[in-house]
């Protein structure tokens, strides 16, 4: 068997105003997709269990069949094993956004979506000025075990390195906010509480004062553009344990995605990743490579998956028109291509579905049921003839809890 996963992040909405009491998904034209529903068959899934925030470390892990009751330790440990960093038993990662806050208010979580290269830059004086310079905002011994780690655009890490006298000062109990969670709102209440939360608050506070000197945004604001404030910490977390899916079901994978929370998720599960050129993690991603590759990968692989952050970061952003846009070019470049090879097959299965529900109205993520299309081998066709939420949920088809969906989609008959 071949197995296709379509993962196109928070395209899940609610109906609005805007799109005449439509959701994106019943307002976007997707021919192929409403073509699988009506050749499957559709239901829904929560990957966002209500004791977890609502965030896509939480929702992927579920929505690949692991029960974050078991394997979930933070969201910045899975991006780590995106770039090969090996966390020892007393080391942590958390996650460190570059940001634009003003007047106590989170404008952009993205920096206006700094550039790699630019990111990269800002990271390398904070370590040196921040971390290696004797800064008194931070004690001297904890700052040699600390380390800013550049990702892709804003999406970087902090390591922290320590040993059995040493362990890290960040527990399960150290409460952080999801910087894309505040977008428009005050950020005063949201600091990091609990163990090690002083010394998170304290970085964060003290880089602002480094990178307001720093050339870039000496230059960014010199244009009018928006500066990268400071950084965000959270999501921290120890070293998970996941077993691969060669273990769990015998099968190898490949991902194809731009972000590396994914790509962590896929490092951890044991599977492949290829890389596509132009894929950026935004909406302005090359669907159409990706959808080349994927088709590409089918023979090689048991299972394909294709995740593609757009429309997440559209509706990040408020925009219902842009998510609408991203899911047609899903639906075009991405899902048509593999549907074509999904049906000249008799060995094969296609699921396609978001992590979670992201709101255009509130800009930020929320828990609660997603819808997914599934057909090929061995799946039975209900009445459905569109893939949106709410064929969805008149299906009544419902996988509870959300981690048992993928060995019913690997091993059972839809």
């Amino acid at each position: 068997m071949k197995y296709v996963i379509i993962i196109p992040d928070g395209c899940a909405d609610e109906p609005l105003e805007s799109l005449g009491d439509k959701t994106p998904l019943q307002a976007a034209k997707l021919p192929t997709m409403d073509a699988i529903a009506a050749a499957g068959c559709v239901g829904v899934t929560d990957n966002t269990p209500v004791d977890f925030p609502a965030g896509s470390e939480v929702a992927n892990m579920c929505l690949l069949g692991y029960d974050p009751n078991e394997f979930f330790t933070g969201r910045a440990p899975i991006e780590a094993a995106a770039t090969g960093i090996q966390l020892g038993p007393h080391d942590c990662a958390i996650r460190c956004n570059l940001v634009t806050i003003e007047d106590q208010i989170m404008i952009d979580f993205t920096a206006s979506h700094i550039s790699t290269e630019d990111a990269t830059a800002m990271l390398t004086d904070l370590n040196a000025k921040l971390l290696g310079g004797d800064h008194p905002a931070i004690d001297a011994d904890v700052a040699s075990r600390l380390e800013f780690v550049p990702g892709v655009s804003y999406r970087n890490l902090l390591i922290y390195r320590g040993d059995a006298d040493h362990p890290s000062p960040f527990t399960p109990s150290t409460r952080t906010s999801a910087p894309h969670d505040l977008t428009d709102l005050s950020v005063a209440d949201d600091f990091p509480r609990g163990p090690g939360s002083d010394i998170l608050t304290a970085l964060m506070s003290a880089s602002v004062e480094i990178l307001a000197e720093h050339p870039i945004n000496v230059a960014r604001a010199a244009a009018g553009k928006k500066t990268a404030t400071n950084v965000w910490l959270w999501g921290s977390g120890g070293a998970p344990g996941l077993p691969t899916f060669n273990e769990r079901y015998g099968l190898q994978g490949v991902m194809i995605t731009a972000v590396d929370l994914l790509r962590g998720l896929a490092a951890l599960a044991g599977w492949d990743r290829l890389e596509v050129e132009g894929a950026t993690g935004y909406l302005d991603t090359n669907y159409a490579g990706k959808g080349k590759a994927a088709v590409e990968a089918i023979e090689k692989y048991d299972i394909v998956c294709v995740h593609i952050e757009a429309p997440d970061e559209a509706s990040h952003e408020g925009r219902a028109d842009a998510k609408v846009e991203a899911l047609e070019q899903i639906d075009q470049h991405i899902v048509a291509p593999l549907w074509d090879v999904i049906r000249e097959r008799s060995d094969a299965k296609i699921l396609i579905l978001p992590d979670h529900p992201t709101f255009c109205r509130t800009k930020k993520h929320t828990h609660g049921p997603v819808p997914l299309v599934m057909a090929g081998s061995g799946v039975k066709a209900d009445a459905a003839t569109t893939y949106d939420e709410s064929a969805a949920v008149a299906s009544g088809l419902i996988f509870d809890p959300g981690w048992t969906m993928m060995e019913q989609f690997l091993k059972g008959n839809g």
